[in-house]
């Protein structure tokens, strides 16, 4: 946390119980939104992959080759 978060943080801990409440929920909306953001993000990246690999333009590897490899270089076996 910067200096100035700090600062910010602490004059926010000084406020009135209900303004403090409404600080926060502004603070948590501000994420909701970005989170949303990220979502549709997401959505369109896995759409994308999808598509990709229906087309065959995915090089692909059978699960027990990934977990083997894993544990090689995990786990040393």
């Amino acid at each position: 946390m910067t200096h100035a978060t700090r600062d910010l943080l602490n004059a926010a801990l000084q406020l009135p119980v209900d303004e403090r409440a409404k600080f926060a929920a502004e603070l948590l909306d501000s994420l909701r939104e970005t989170e949303e953001e990220v979502e549709t993000a997401w959505a369109a990246e896995i759409r994308e992959r999808v598509d990709a690999a229906r087309a065959g333009e995915l090089e692909s590897t059978d699960w027990q080759t990934v977990l083997r490899r894993v544990e090689m270089e995990v786990l040393g076996r």
